[in-house]
């Protein structure tokens, strides 16, 4: 039946929950070449295109304290400074992050699929889901003047999925064992809330600073435009507070 044949060129895919549930790792098509990610080759019309929103990081930045007892989590995922794992911080020792949230949309013509295959994703047992990518996205904190890394950014990885998409466009990918990306003229979203959205500043002095966040940093999934995966924000730290102003997309 073509709606069980996930190769059928007919088959209908719109807002389907299983559509791309086949994996072509265990299934190959005949004379295709391999690209990275997974899944089927209906969309692939030229390449994807992730943009990220300067906006939205702009308007939600802020700075929280935490205890290292409810960092427990993002510790084992290497989300903090290097001073966070010494032997003599206790549970009780708070850290200061600089947290911001990410909007990226695909504006490209095709999706965006992980660069690592399905069977290498790794499970995150305190977070409860799959990560499809090492370094979907790396942030950086700068000196507004030397431009110098003044505190330790991180690389992300991230499960990636459909989180909402423009009017005329369906979700077709969900944070699954099965199904990681982002579609054309879909969102994936990241609220400041959640874990490792965020940069630890806790050995970062007050003063004038520049936000630095990129998205596919290292290039590993083709894109057909790389002069629009970075932000950079102009970012006042006062030692208690900070103020996100002038986020613009930049080249590097």
């Amino acid at each position: 039946m073509v709606g069980d044949d996930p190769y059928n060129p007919y088959k209908y895919t719109d807002d389907n929950p299983y559509y791309n549930y086949y994996d072509t790792y265990e299934r190959p098509r005949q004379g295709s070449s391999y690209r990275p990610g997974y899944g089927t080759g209906y969309f692939q019309y030229g390449l994807p295109d992730l943009v990220p929103d300067p906006y939205y990081i702009q308007a939600s930045t802020y700075v929280q304290r935490m205890s290292m007892y409810n960092l427990r989590c993002a510790a084992e995922e290497n989300c903090l400074a290097s001073s966070a794992y010494r032997s003599d911080v206790r549970d009780y020792d708070n850290r200061v992050l600089l947290r911001f949230p990410q909007r990226v949309k695909n504006q490209g013509t095709s999706d965006f699929l992980p660069s690592r295959p399905r069977y290498s994703w790794e499970w995150h047992s305190c977070h409860q889901h799959y990560h499809s990518m090492d370094e979907f996205s790396h942030y950086d904190l700068l000196d507004a003047n030397s431009y110098r890394k003044v505190a330790e950014g991180h690389k992300a990885s991230f499960c990636l999925e459909d989180t909402s998409c423009d009017y005329g466009y369906y979700r077709r990918y969900a944070c699954t064992a099965h199904t990681q990306g982002l579609s054309p003229g879909c969102y994936d979203t990241y609220n400041a809330d959640i874990d490792c959205q965020w940069i630890d500043i806790t050995d970062v002095k007050p003063g004038n600073y520049i936000l630095k966040v990129s998205v596919n940093p290292s290039y590993l999934v083709p894109e057909s435009d790389y002069s629009n995966n970075v932000v950079r924000c102009d970012i006042r730290y006062t030692g208690h507070h900070a103020y996100a102003s002038g986020c613009t997309i930049s080249p590097y």
